[in-house]
């Protein structure tokens, strides 16, 4: 481990080593590392969730990219393995730790992108569902597939996956098991960019870097009011969006951010 990633060590790799993080620039890049499928498991799921947290008070980074090791697996989820005796109580520690990690994804307060370089499945595709961004290489299969071994989703996918696809989609992904490619993903608005195989990595680097061309401040304020939509009609957010555009005045970055534009030069943020 390089001396970049020592700020994560005591929050995250004394946990689980299932999970890795880099440091590039002001991104952390995240990797599922739990083959053969790259399943998440309890004590990754509470690494996902203490690391979040931990970005949410780093000042130095703006945006998170999530991808899998190896080529052939983005997530498959949770190993089904832990439900095979039908113990409840496993059952609902398991989706209370799927919901906090994936909605603490969720509401990263920088701007989270999903690499997903292959079969991202059930709570694999529920992990990418809770990100901002999603880019797929040719080659990934997205599906929630729990109907069919009598489960649901539980960690968000019945309510994330119709807000981006529409209700028909959903379910015929969710009701009828129907599993998409990477090229329909992309016609029905469930990832934002198609890649070749092995560039969603690089291509979610990129698109990362761009987020710090961006005031941290100024993301931190428009997330909540664009993800708000699904909570509330639009038009009631219009008030709170003024409020939002006036508060950033008492922000230092957003003097730093007008006066860079004006002397024309680049803009040098501190997160606050």
């Amino acid at each position: 481990m390089s001396n970049a990633l020592e700020p994560y060590k005591t929050q995250l790799f004394d946990l689980t080593h299932k999970l890795t993080v880099e440091k590039h620039g002001n991104t952390a890049l995240l990797t599922l590392n739990n083959p053969p499928a790259n399943t998440w498991e309890r004590e990754s799921l509470i690494g996902l969730r203490q690391l979040i947290e931990h970005l949410d008070r780093d000042d130095d980074i703006y945006a998170l990219v999530i991808t899998g090791r190896g080529e052939k697996f983005f997530s498959a989820g949770a190993d089904l393995k832990l439900f095979a005796d039908g113990d409840k109580a496993r059952a609902r520690e398991m989706a209370r730790l799927f919901g906090e990690a994936f909605e603490a994804l969720r509401d990263f307060r920088g701007v989270s992108i999903a690499a997903i370089n292959g079969y991202a499945m059930g709570g694999g595709l529920e992990c990418a569902l809770a990100c901002d961004i999603r880019i797929a290489e040719r080659q990934s299969q997205l599906a929630l597939p729990e109907a069919s071994v009598g489960l649901l989703p539980c960690a968000g996918g019945t309510q994330a996956l119709p807000w981006l696809v529409g209700e028909g989609w959903a379910k015929r992904m969710i009701l009828c098991g129907e599993r998409v490619d990477a090229e329909t993903a992309l016609r029905i608005g469930l990832v934002e960019q198609v890649v070749d195989a092995g560039e969603a990595r690089g291509h979610a680097l990129l698109l990362a870097a761009r987020v710090a061309r961006q005031s941290p401040v100024a993301v931190r304020a428009i997330k909540p009011l664009i993800q708000g939509a699904r909570e509330r009609g639009p038009s009631t957010w219009l008030a709170q969006e003024r409020e939002r555009f006036v508060d950033l005045f008492d922000a230092e970055d957003t003097r730093e951010g007008v006066n860079a534009f004006l002397e024309k030069r680049d803009a040098h943020w501190r997160n606050r």
